[in-house]
């Protein structure tokens, strides 16, 4: 596995057509997928875990605290952690929060990756950006996409471009319809390179009826595998290749002394 593809999308709560919005995302394929907006009150775990079923995607089954963030991913790569957190937000306003996961593909150093929704007002978005990038800080590459609900002159946009450089397309998101700004952009670490943008053929009425915005994707070439990990790998060769010579020379001593029997009884 030399890449993997993260994406992001806004589902506006299933309030269009989940089905619809299901196939947008098997068109991407993605490895790993950033949602915002997905339902989070009465019977919303299961309507997540629906969508993730349609999706043909993993979740955790958790997302308490979310804002109505979380994270799906493919059998491809593996959760090293997974976690949500609550922002603060004044009173009677939407709640807002963040999912953050560790993410690995086989061989491959975990990168952490964080699904954001900021908020409708530009000083809450500037104050929780804050608090995102603190919480990203965990050791390692980052990625971080999402629904910024403002464009590349805002706080919040330049407070996460300060520390890493958006790498998805500067096509517009939203609205579905006729999209004419950039709201759902996705963010990497310096370290992390860039394979060139795939154009997927994706219907357009599945992208009109899925919802209110389009999602965005990007591939993260990986790194070759850790000395550690090549090092592990040798030793389980010559392991394997021990036990290998040992098992040969057991069985030609046993096949010895029965051919020896038997030659005794003629």
């Amino acid at each position: 596995m030399t890449s993997i593809r993260i994406a992001s999308y806004n589902t506006r709560d299933f309030l269009e057509d989940p089905y619809a919005a299901a196939r947008v995302v098997r068109a991407i394929d993605p490895d790993v997928l950033c949602l915002q907006e997905v339902p989070r009150r009465l019977f919303s775990t299961q309507r997540v875990a629906n969508f993730a079923r349609d999706c043909g995607m993993f979740w955790s089954g958790r997302h308490r605290g979310s804002g109505g963030t979380t994270i799906f991913t493919s059998l491809r790569v593996d959760v090293v952690e997974s976690r949500h957190q609550r922002l603060r937000v004044a009173f009677l306003q939407r709640t807002r929060g963040f999912a953050l996961a560790r993410i690995a593909a086989p061989g491959r150093e975990p990168i952490a990756v964080a699904s954001v929704h900021l908020s409708l007002d530009a000083r809450e978005r500037a104050a929780h950006a804050q608090v995102i990038l603190r919480a990203v800080n965990v050791g390692g590459e980052v990625v971080l996409a999402g629904d910024l609900n403002e464009n590349e002159s805002g706080q919040a946009w330049q407070a996460f471009a300060g520390v890493m450089r958006p790498v998805s397309p500067m096509t517009p998101t939203f609205p579905a319809t006729r999209p004419r700004k950039v709201l759902d952009v996705i963010f990497a670490s310096a370290g992390l390179q860039v394979e060139p943008h795939a154009s997927l053929d994706i219907p357009e009425a599945d992208l009109v009826a899925g919802s209110d915005h389009r999602p965005t994707w990007v591939d993260i070439r990986l790194d070759e595998p850790t000395a550690a990990q090549e090092r592990a790998d040798e030793v389980s060769a010559r392991a394997s290749e021990s036990v290998t010579d040992e098992m040969v020379q057991e069985a030609e001593a046993k096949a010895a002394e029965i051919g020896a029997t038997e030659q005794g009884k003629e």
